[in-house]
């Protein structure tokens, strides 16, 4: 399939860009396609880079929180209008367990699912409440939030919950994380407490690799991770060194190596005998 190597603009409802073997990033609650912006010239030299926004987020119309059928349906609608039929998938959070989801469906060649979401007891009420007090503090400080952008030392600390290093982003991309946050309506359909992940996957008969940040503030490892474990025995671990819960902000060459490796390894001719 021949696709353009030109980015969508910033405002545009997906990325769609390279060359090769299918590739969907699915960011996480609350974020946009452009978290994967510092990735994708490495992705794209080596895939054809599907990036869309997931309903409820930038702008895009909400469909209730959490609803994973949902999310998981309008990102087959998306990739079948790109002409996929079956794609390697990387998300991240909410994007990494769509991403299973997926997998479930049989639209996945492999699956890099980064600090998924959904591994909570069904009574989870603390990541909903910090998603609520995030959005609360942003609308209160909005005309600030440019300012105090500009600040390295600000942006590491206002960032901290996402990402461990908030100051190796731009004022611009700091600000652009914020302007995300405050379009994402599911927010404002947060019920008390979210759905929770119960079915396990089993063997999927795909590659899979479930990497968590060493430094995840927001869905905080054993409590968060172990419950995957149970989910996805079949899956590969790996713990990302240096990174928060968003990786593609602390360390996108990580991040991306991470991605093209297993995807190089799911299209690796199986060994007979």
């Amino acid at each position: 399939m021949t696709t353009s190597d030109q980015a969508l603009p910033a405002s545009a409802a997906h990325y769609r860009g390279g060359r090769g073997a299918p590739l969907v990033l699915l960011h996480g609650g609350t974020s946009s396609w452009r978290c994967w912006e510092s990735l994708l010239p490495r992705l794209i030299d080596k895939h054809d880079v599907l990036a869309p926004n997931l309903p409820g987020h930038a702008g895009r119309p909400s469909s209730p929180l959490l609803a994973i059928d949902s999310l998981a349906d309008a990102v087959e609608t998306a990739m079948d209008e790109a002409g996929f039929d079956t794609a390697h998938i990387a998300g991240n959070s909410l994007g990494g367990w769509v991403a299973m989801e997926l997998a479930r469906r049989g639209r996945a060649r492999s699956v890099v699912a980064l600090s998924p979401a959904g591994g909570w007891l069904p009574t989870e009420t603390r990541v909903p409440k910090i998603f609520v007090s995030m959005r609360r503090q942003l609308r209160f400080g909005y005309f600030a939030i440019p300012l105090v952008m500009r600040a390295p030392t600000l942006r590491r600390m206002l960032m901290r919950v996402v990402c461990e290093h908030g100051d190796r982003l731009s004022p611009g991309q700091a600000v652009g994380v914020a302007q995300d946050a405050l379009a994402c309506t599911l927010v404002d359909d947060l019920v008390h407490p979210v759905p929770a992940q119960t079915e396990p996957y089993g063997d999927l008969g795909i590659p899979i690799l479930i990497a968590w940040g060493e430094c995840d503030r927001l869905l905080t490892a054993p409590g968060y991770s172990d419950p995957w474990r149970r989910l996805v025995p079949a899956a590969s671990w790996r713990t990302l060194p240096g990174v928060g819960h968003v990786p593609m902000f602390d360390d996108p060459a990580l991040v991306a190596d991470t991605i093209l490796g297993w995807a190089l390894r799911a299209s690796a001719p199986r060994q007979t005998g």
